[in-house]
């Protein structure tokens, strides 16, 4: 933004919807305002753990934005925002992975036993 406008509101506005690039790197910006406004831990109390952590699980669409952003601006050698999304990838296959791990070991659990699992 500044760079290429310097944070001329009516330039940046007027070239959202030109570049499909451009719309998804400020729709990524935009998403990261709220998490920067509620980073500090006195707004993390104020909001409660439960719908802060909602909030700023909005990280990984922008982050997921930022990529595509990167992938559509690049117009020859695309390999540096393949290589960054190919490292969000696994950063959010990991996340996945440690998300499912205890719903898929009780369910093995409860395979063992002979029973349902729960659902808890």
């Amino acid at each position: 933004l500044y760079l290429d406008q310097f944070f001329l509101w009516e330039e940046i506005l007027a070239d959202i919807p030109k570049r499909p690039f451009i719309t998804v790197g400020f729709l990524s910006f935009l998403l990261m305002i709220p998490l920067a406004l509620t980073s500090t831990d006195r707004i993390a109390k104020w909001m409660g753990g439960k719908r802060w952590n909602r909030l700023h699980k909005l990280v990984y669409v922008s982050a997921v934005g930022g990529v595509i952003h990167y992938l559509w601006l690049v117009k020859a050698d695309v390999q540096r925002p393949l290589t960054y999304g190919a490292i969000l990838a696994v950063l959010l296959g990991v996340r996945v992975w440690y998300y499912l791990k205890p719903v898929v070991e009780r369910r093995i659990l409860a395979a063992r036993q002979g029973r349902e699992p729960s659902e808890a």
